[in-house]
């Protein structure tokens, strides 16, 4: 899909939940490693100290992220992501002395609408880890959080 029917229709309103996915470039495996999904989490755990959006649920798989979130009161969704990244990046980067790509560019992002069912959302996102066969029980995974734990 090209970056332009990507942002084709999206809109950013404080205070909604987004559903978005992020995949790194070339969908290479970086967060198979504790280190890498460690910075992940980390930064996702500061743009929420930040008050730029509040953390509904998120699962890291190895090849991409799936986040569910609300965003604060003057944020646009954009840059929680491009900061996401841009962070991400960075710090991956400095961790393996390298300069390389980490993520692919842009994302995939769904505005949760009032009648959707919230939590049924965050059980989608959580259980990624079982349908991929990753593991047999949702607890076995370790890069997960959902709001209501």
């Amino acid at each position: 899909m090209t970056r332009d029917k990507l942002l084709a229709g999206r809109c950013s309103l404080p205070g909604y939940c987004y559903h978005i996915t992020i995949c790194t470039h070339r969908r290479r495996p970086w967060f198979g490693s504790f280190e890498h999904a460690r910075i992940v989490v980390q930064d996702m755990k500061r743009l929420h100290q930040e008050q730029l959006m509040m953390s509904v649920a998120w699962v890291l798989m190895p090849d991409h992220l799936h986040w569910l979130f609300q965003l604060g009161e003057n944020t646009e969704l954009s840059l929680v992501v491009k900061l996401l990244k841009g962070r991400t990046a960075k710090h991956l980067n400095e961790l393996r002395h390298d300069q390389g790509h980490v993520w692919q560019k842009g994302f995939h992002d769904h505005a949760v609408r009032k009648d959707e069912d919230l939590r049924g959302i965050a059980r989608y996102i959580v259980a990624n880890p079982l349908r991929a066969g990753l593991v047999k029980q949702v607890g076995d995974y370790p890069w997960w959080d959902a709001m209501w734990l």
